[in-house]
C-alpha cells in the first residue's frame, strides 16, 4: 500500500506559479498511475492532470491545459504539478492520487489519496 504526502501549496497572486510535490512511500510509484485532483469550497473533487499507464502519456482537464504540467521523478518517488499563469478559479485543495486500474479521468478509480494541500490565488 502506498502513502502519499502533498506539499508546496500556498498563497499566490494571479498570474503567479506554484509547484506541488507528492512524495510516495510504501511502494514505488512506477507500480501506479498517478494523478492530481482538486476540490474547491462547495464543489466536487475534479480531475486536474494525470499519467496514463505508460507513465509517459499525460492528460489534463481543459481548464488547466497549457498552464499546468505533471511530471515525476521515479528516483525520488515523487510526482510534481507545475502550475503557471494561476487564476483565482484555481483556488482549491489539491490532492495527489494513485490508481492500479481504471481510467485516468475517473476519481473513483483512484484508491490512494494524500491529505491535500491548499492553493489560494488572489485577484
Amino acid at each position: 500500500q502506498v502513502q502519499l504526502v502533498e506539499s508546496g501549496g500556498g498563497l499566490v497572486q494571479t498570474g503567479g506559479s506554484l509547484r506541488l510535490s507528492c512524495a510516495a512511500s510504501g511502494r514505488t510509484l512506477s507500480t501506479y498511475a498517478m494523478g492530481w485532483f482538486r476540490q474547491a469550497l462547495g464543489k466536487e473533487r475534479e480531475f486536474v492532470a494525470g499519467f496514463g499507464w505508460s507513465g509517459i502519456n499525460t492528460y489534463y482537464s481543459d481548464s488547466v491545459k497549457g498552464r499546468f504540467n505533471i511530471s515525476s521523478d521515479n528516483a525520488k518517488n515523487t510526482v510534481f504539478l507545475q502550475m503557471n499563469s494561476l487564476k483565482p478559479e484555481d483556488t482549491a485543495v489539491y490532492y495527489c492520487a494513485a490508481r492500479r486500474t481504471g481510467s485516468v479521468w475517473s476519481r473513483g478509480d483512484y484508491g490512494y489519496w494524500g491529505q491535500g494541500t491548499q492553493v489560494t490565488v488572489s485577484s
